[in-house]
């Protein structure tokens, strides 16, 4: 008669291997985090630029009204603006802090937005223009190394007409 072993291997991982398989997943967790915020930095870069864009258009409907551009600073260029000439003047979509804005004379302005990505390609066609003062003591330097306001890490991109 044959005896049968009443033990019985048990069916499961081991410890180890649970440990390596979690080390994986946080490994591929971290390399889709870096890439979803490079991503995320490229978008709020292209809505900056898009942003820009929508501020001109309003500002030269503003021009053909007035025969001038608005003498405002950052901070009043919606009352001035908005909603005759744009429903709402957009904000910074991570600081939501306002786009600089200065009235250079009354045919000329200079607008600008802090960019996120050095590899922006609306930074090889803005116009780097360097602004020593506008109303309200505010300042706009257009080199695209320093961003608007001389932030580190960021990349001035500014237009005039």
């Amino acid at each position: 008669m044959l005896r049968f072993n009443s033990r019985r291997k048990k069916a499961g991982f081991t410890l180890i291997e649970l440990l390596v398989v979690i080390a994986i997943i946080g490994v591929l967790a971290s390399v889709v985090l870096a890439s979803l915020n490079s991503a995320r930095r490229k978008s709020r870069d292209a809505r900056r630029v898009a942003d820009i864009k929508q501020l001109q258009l309003a500002l030269e409907l503003y021009f053909d009204s007035n025969s001038s551009y608005p003498a405002a600073t950052f901070a009043t260029l919606g009352a001035a603006l908005a909603p005759t000439y744009i429903p709402a003047v957009p904000n910074d979509p991570l600081s939501a802090s306002t786009y600089r804005y200065c009235q250079l004379s009354a045919t000329s302005y200079h607008l600008g937005a802090d960019l996120e990505e050095s590899t922006n390609p609306a930074l090889g066609s803005d116009r780097d223009l360097a602004t020593a003062s506008c109303s309200g003591g505010d300042t706009i330097d257009g080199a695209d190394a320093d961003g608007c306001a001389d932030a580190t890490g960021r990349y001035c991109y500014d237009v005039t007409p």
